[in-house]
């Protein structure tokens, strides 16, 4: 995967301001990936591969473009997605984790097997 900003690789540490507290991992981790977008969009780039935006928009439904461009800057700021320019007429850009998104594999499916396991479609029940 190409490289991001500097301290992006799975092996570097993520400054936090809770450091200490036994708490503090959760916390931390939920901080980067607790925002409503956020897991759906790694969820989609493990699931689809690298993409470009508009197919992220596809694969992401419900979500407005200035809302998934914030999420992916923010993201790629926390080191978790890369951003790379594929063209420059038209502009166009693809998406992929890096290897420290792609280690979320496990917490993202360990919720997708909660969520299932746990939670209902609200129209289910109604007959």
């Amino acid at each position: 995967m190409a490289g991001g900003p500097e301290g992006t690789d799975a092996g570097a540490r993520l400054e936090v301001w809770c450091a200490g507290e036994d708490w503090c991992p959760v916390t931390s981790t939920s901080s980067l990936i607790g925002k409503k977008w956020h897991p759906v969009i790694i969820h989609r780039l493990l699931e689809h591969g690298p993409s470009g935006f508009n197919e992220l928009e596809r694969h992401v439904d419900g979500i407005s473009s200035k809302v998934l461009s914030e999420s992916l800057d923010d993201l790629e700021e926390n080191g978790l997605v890369d951003r790379e320019l594929v063209s420059e007429k038209p502009v166009r850009v693809k998406y992929s984790l890096t290897d420290r998104g792609a280690s979320l594999r496990p917490v993202i499916e360990a919720m997708r097997d909660w969520g299932r396991e746990h939670l209902t479609d609200p129209t289910e029940g109604d007959a």
